[in-house]
């Protein structure tokens, strides 16, 4: 495997083998960094802290360098095509991470580079924001196969895209709880055909052990806001809600959160929540996939 564009381009075993590798990452590990002089060019087309932070700082700590490009750098698909962009660019880099609105840019910047290609965030889905929710649940829950994952609120967005893929190859049933217009894309939902759909939260969450929800109002959907507001407020996290999952349920949140909308400050600030910890992981996941993928 050379690129992850998807979730589902790993398998059970490939994913394992990952979540294994960040566990010993996160402990540390001495000797001579595996990535030393290597570099990671950062393609960003929209903001984030965690994802810039955690592939930066990662890449930095396996021995390598990272090069961030914002969009007045390289103004992808615009200013220069993707094609040329992935040629280019992969004749310096050793690798590339893409964190683009377009599903289809990240593809074709894979089909041209001569190096690793990683989906750091696209419209369609969010697979190392995925990486990081395994090894937090794997930390909690030391293994995968049986357990119950809630997801409420939102469906129609890439989080939930890779949580469902993720969880039918690891053996992990999920529901899925939305209004209507906010359900799951059903081209996702046909890929796992044990993926439990309706529009009952209390349903999706009773006798689960991983809650996990997501903002209300994505980038580019600001627009929107007071209608996904009003649509969505049925759908809160909240102590009421979580009191139906499992005793040892954990609650999940990609961040950023906002308090009093998707969750209370009771359930993500409460002894359930494992936000903060999951933030962190996104910087072992992703040291551990690099060196998967650059090994």
């Amino acid at each position: 495997m050379k690129d992850l564009i998807s979730i589902a381009d790993l398998s059970p075993d490939q994913i394992k083998s990952i979540i294994e590798s960040a566990v010993e990452l996160k402990v540390g590990r001495a000797g001579e960094p595996p990535l030393r002089d290597k570099s990671m060019a950062m393609i960003f087309d929209k903001p984030s802290l965690r994802t810039r932070l955690s592939f930066e700082v990662g890449m930095t700590q396996l021995g390598g360098h990272a090069v961030y490009l914002a969009p007045a750098d390289i103004g992808l698909g615009e200013r220069e095509t993707v094609h040329d962009s992935a040629v280019v660019i992969s004749s310096m880099a050793d690798v590339i991470i893409a964190r683009v609105s377009s599903h289809q840019a990240v593809t074709e910047l894979a089909a041209n580079s001569k190096v690793p290609v990683i989906n750091a965030m696209t419209d369609l889905e969010h697979p190392c924001q995925v990486l990081a929710d395994l090894l937090t649940i794997y930390e909690r829950f030391g293994r995968f196969e049986g357990l119950k994952l809630a997801y409420v609120g939102d469906a129609n967005n890439n989080v939930t895209n890779s949580l469902v893929l993720a969880a039918g190859l690891l053996g992990m049933e999920i529901r899925v709880a939305a209004p209507a217009g906010y359900e799951l894309a059903s081209e996702l939902a046909s890929r796992n055909p044990a993926v439990q759909q309706s529009n009952d939260p209390r349903a999706a969450v009773t006798g689960a052990d991983v809650v996990i929800t997501d903002t209300w109002v994505s980038m580019g959907k600001e627009t929107k806001r007071a209608e996904r507001l009003k649509d969505l407020a049925p759908f809160q996290v909240n102590q009421e809600l979580m009191a139906l999952a499992n005793d040892q349920a954990v609650f999940l949140h990609c961040l950023p959160a906002y308090r009093g909308k998707e969750v209370s400050p009771e359930v993500i600030d409460g002894p359930q929540s494992l936000v903060f910890a999951e933030a962190e992981n996104r910087l072992h996941a992703q040291k551990a996939l690099l060196l998967y993928l650059m090994a």
